[in-house]
């Protein structure tokens, strides 16, 4: 007997690409588990699957920066309760060292959807009821139509829960409108310049020298450091909440076009966002 749970949750985090570097993303997490009836007539009680899953991935990948153990681009030192990582990526590199809770190592030598999946699926089975013969697990990417996205990873050092970790991120739609009336070139073009962007806030901002921007700051949970192409940053005046973005992109247009009117509704993953009017 098959059991199924569509779009159980989402994840937001941040993964390694050997070509990108440093993106942030967000998916979709579906499940299936096959194993024989129990006394309840039920293959697992449904609030079981949906705690026990959700937990693990909101523990274990939401809002975590994700690293390919066994890719060639790594170097990797782990140093207690900190793990400190270079990544080559086409002829550039990045760093980061931040404490070991902020970072998920998955045994594979590139993350996509499928390797992820295969991990997760390997921790969790010792989670799981005997009678679970088979569990499957599927991440996908929401669909947006023709919308414009990008995806961004940031860092939120005065947030008192996990978004405080500096490579975290999301894969996000921007919707413009200008004078009342929708612009999705506006919205195409933000999506260009923000396509794999790190923000960071300048006043995290801690050296600038020969092309790599490196940011830091101490949070409740620990000190974290981050070092990137400049190419790849853009620096934000404000805290890069999700409120402050939409504010910000709203003023540049305003700088641009000082006669429009704009709204930016700006998301922040899946579902959720803030919008801003000037």
């Amino acid at each position: 007997m098959l059991l199924f749970v569509d779009e159980l949750t989402n994840v937001d985090f941040s993964f390694l690409h050997p070509d990108r570097g440093l993106l942030g993303e967000t998916w979709l997490a579906s499940t299936e588990l096959d194993g024989a009836l129990d006394e309840q007539g039920m293959v697992c009680d449904f609030g079981i699957v949906k705690k026990t899953l959700r937990n693990w991935l909101d523990e274990t990948l939401d809002h975590c920066l994700l690293v390919p153990r066994h890719s060639p681009n790594l170097t990797l030192l782990e140093e207690g309760d900190y793990i400190s990582l270079r990544w080559r990526f086409g002829d550039q590199e990045m760093s980061c060292r931040s404490p070991a809770e902020a970072i998920t190592l998955i045994d594979a030598e590139y993350i996509d959807a499928a390797s992820v999946a295969q991990w997760s699926i390997d921790q969790l089975r010792a989670l799981l009821p005997d009678t679970i013969e088979r569990l499957s697990l599927d991440f996908s990417t929401e669909s947006l139509g023709d919308d414009a996205f990008y995806h961004y990873s940031h860092g939120l050092k005065k947030h008192a829960g996990n978004c405080q970790r500096i490579a975290h991120g999301h894969r996000s739609r921007i919707q413009i409108w200008r004078d009342g009336e929708r612009d999705k070139a506006l919205e195409q073009q933000w999506a260009k310049r923000w396509g794999d962007i790190y923000l960071g806030s300048d006043f995290d901002l801690t050296e600038s020298h020969q092309g790599q921007l490196s940011f830091a700051y101490q949070s409740a949970q620990g000190r974290f450091d981050i070092s990137l192409p400049a190419s790849g940053c853009e620096l934000l005046p404000t805290d890069t909440t999700v409120e402050w973005i939409a504010c910000y992109i709203a003023g540049q247009l305003k700088e641009i076009h000082p006669n429009s009117q704009f709204k930016v509704r700006a998301f922040e993953g899946i579902g959720k966002g803030a919008v801003y009017q000037v």
